[in-house]
């Protein structure tokens, strides 16, 4: 047989390579040589090009920060990654991001201040950011694209000194940037805002600052309304610039009076100008049907005019009806209101849900379980911010899930929603984070079983929240409830980290709920509830001396004996002692006076311990403040120990003669 047909496995290993080699040189070329002869089959290959992907300065990082996912233990990237530099209250966690913020702040103003010393290119191409911002006077020399360009990077002071330079030179102002500059104006009100960069400023303070938002604050006989008085041939958009402006700072009389001027001269306004003026009509009308006809009638004039609503319009309308009081008849606007929306394919925003929120979830209304029907509706969903007020919902809803409803599985159907894609881009500011995870808190603590809410306790506790005093009161109320006294030293080390060793109704809490468990009586708790408690005695004694103001010694009588009653179940003699020494050399200066049971309780000790002159001290105590458990007392020692004659005098002279019977009394003194 030709060896060439030999099988494989019967040649040696060279001879099978090279066959194997020369087959597939054979079939490479007759592939070649198919390819190259023309074929009325075959079809030229045709080459697509994708479309280009418009990418984002951050989606790669979107995209890897997504394989990661977020760790809730862990403390936020703004803190130094050191667990002895992790803020661990409320305070330090505003005092640690602002300092870093305001550190920035510095770097800036030295840059902009020695603006001579930094000709160094940092980035080519220059980055804006870099380079120290032009400084204009009044003898300054400038031009159109200087105005053009100020207000395009916001700066609402230099903008305005330019534009008087401008008109002081005679040089001529476009229509279209003096447009510009007018709305510019008139959104800001001719302040400063704060650059985009400085998000923790925003973060800490935006909610501080929407308490005082609710008031006049135009600055009434402007540059904007210079410039609008200036033209002459007025606009559309000259009227909206300025109703917008004096609508957002509550401006009224001027808002209406500028509306009744557009209605005379048939000037067509559009639909956001139209939003502004629907915000003000509570402050326009006191009386509530008065409120609903000029809604009424804002909304005819805008069919009128064949403008079309969007969900601006919305929630204003949603805005004004929750300032209607009653029940039914705002409840009535607002589901008609929806209903006319939905008809015109207008989906609500989170603002329109936390306006239906306001209107059925009163304090003192009826419950409403209206919220079960809006997570129906929006559980799943991601939401962008279409509204400033679309901050507002979860934090309301999680307080309609604790005070109006007091219902744990909606509450964690709203957590879910906020954690859920992006959408806790929407929590709002740090106040409000606070105020929503007490809610949360709150709900669970009084709903869930201790096991399953501390899971959630250590999960967010103390990165992602601190609990405040109120909490804190609720967290321990449900231990106590619960019996679950091991979890004390946790929370007592925290309520330490948290700064709530001068809330005296926590500690006389903690003290309350070790004495109030039988379990407190066994060794090995009673030997950290001893440390807890002469933990508390120490640190409350160093917060008073710190205070110069207080004149008082920091505990009150009754506290200074529930934490004697501890030690003395405890077991420890020495802290015992400590703190009846501080009972009794202190008493003119000490609030209030101890329970009897934490004075049985160091008698008894002092009885175990064979310490007579230290239980007949606790006795000569207890006769000075006239407690009426001084024969007890004196008869517990008389007849538990071994005393001497002047043990027993003593006796006899601080508890009464009935409480020495008698019998042999012995020289020796006890140890």
């Amino acid at each position: 047989m030709n060896s060439l047909y030999t099988p494989i496995r019967k040649l040696p290993l060279y001879r099978a390579s090279q066959i194997i080699s020369l087959s597939r040189l054979h079939s490479a070329t007759k592939v070649l040589y198919q390819s190259n002869t023309p074929s009325a089959e075959a079809k030229p290959e045709k080459i697509v090009i994708p479309r280009r992907i418009e990418r984002g300065p951050t989606d790669i990082l979107n995209a890897l920060s997504s394989t990661v996912g977020s760790d809730p233990t862990a403390a936020h990237y703004k803190y130094h990654d050191d667990p002895f530099l992790f803020p661990l209250t409320n305070v330090n966690k505003r005092m640690y991001a602002m300092a870093q913020e305001a550190g920035r702040k510095a770097a800036a103003w030295i840059r902009q201040e020695n603006a001579k010393l930094f000709q160094h290119k940092e980035a080519d191409p220059p980055v804006a950011a870099f380079v120290p911002t032009m400084i204009y006077t009044e003898e300054s020399q400038v031009e159109e694209t200087d105005l053009r360009k100020l207000i395009e990077n916001v700066d609402v002071q230099d903008a305005i000194l330019v534009y008087k330079l401008l008109k002081k030179n005679n040089i001529e102002v476009s229509e279209e940037l003096r447009q510009s500059l007018m709305e510019l104006l008139c959104f800001f009100n001719h302040e400063e805002t704060l650059e985009e960069e400085y998000i923790e400023e925003r973060w800490f303070q935006q909610g501080v600052t929407e308490k005082n938002r609710q008031r006049r604050t135009w600055k009434d006989l402007n540059l904007a309304e210079q410039i609008f008085h200036d033209i002459e041939e007025k606009k559309p958009e000259h009227y909206a610039a300025l109703i917008r402006g004096m609508a957002k700072y509550y401006q009224i009389e001027k808002v209406w009076a500028l509306y009744q001027e557009t209605i005379e001269k048939q000037i067509l306004l559009d639909t956001t100008t139209f939003n502004s003026i629907l915000q003000i009509v509570s402050f326009l009308k006191e009386k509530y049907d008065e409120r609903w006809s000029a809604v009424c009638d804002l909304l005819t004039t805008m069919k009128t005019q064949g403008l079309k609503p969007n969900v601006g319009t919305l929630n204003v309308i949603l805005h004004t009806i929750s300032t209607i009081r009653g029940h039914n008849h705002p409840r009535n606007y607002a589901l008609k209101t929806l209903a006319e929306f939905k008809k015109l394919g207008i989906e609500p925003s989170l603002a329109s849900w936390y306006y239906m929120l306001l209107i059925f979830c009163r304090e003192r209304g009826p419950t409403s379980h209206i919220l079960h029907d809006i997570m129906n509706e929006i559980e799943n969903k991601e939401f962008q911010i279409q509204d400033p007020k679309d901050t507002f919902f979860f934090v309301t809803a999680m307080d309609v899930c604790q005070n109006h409803l007091h219902d744990k599985d909606l509450a964690k159907r709203v957590d879910k929603l906020l954690h859920f894609k992006d959408n806790y881009d929407l929590i709002g500011d740090s106040y409000k984070e606070s105020i929503y995870y007490r809610h949360y808190f709150s709900v669970l603590c009084s709903s869930e079983p201790l096991e399953v809410f501390m899971e959630t306790y250590n999960l967010l506790v103390p990165n992602v929240y601190i609990p405040e005093p109120s909490v804190m009161e609720g967290i321990l109320r449900s231990i106590e409830m619960n019996g679950a006294v091991e979890q004390l030293p946790l929370i007592w080390s925290h309520m330490i980290q948290f700064d709530h060793i001068g809330k005296e109704g926590l500690l006389n809490l903690v003290l309350q709920t070790i004495l109030a468990n039988p379990q407190s009586q066994e060794q090995e708790l009673g030997e950290k509830f001893t440390a807890i408690g002469w933990d508390m005695f120490v640190r409350v004694q160093e917060l008073a001396a710190s205070d110069r103001r207080s004149q008082q010694t920091g505990l009150s009588g009754a506290m200074l004996g529930n934490i004697l009653l501890v030690c003395c179940r405890g077991k420890d003699l020495e802290k015992a002692q400590a703190l009846f020494e501080k009972l009794s050399k202190e008493q003119n200066s000490i609030v209030g006076d101890p329970a009897a049971e934490s004075l049985r309780a160091f008698v008894q000790l002092c009885i175990d311990e064979k310490k007579p002159s230290l239980a007949i001290g606790c006795l000569q105590y207890c006769s000075e403040n006239g407690y009426p458990e001084c024969a007890e007392f004196g008869s517990h020692i008389y007849k538990s120990l071994t005393l001497s004659e002047v043990h027993v005098d003593k006796i006899r002279r601080f508890a009464g003669v009935e409480a020495v019977n008698p019998k042999e009394v012995s020289t020796q003194e006890s140890m």
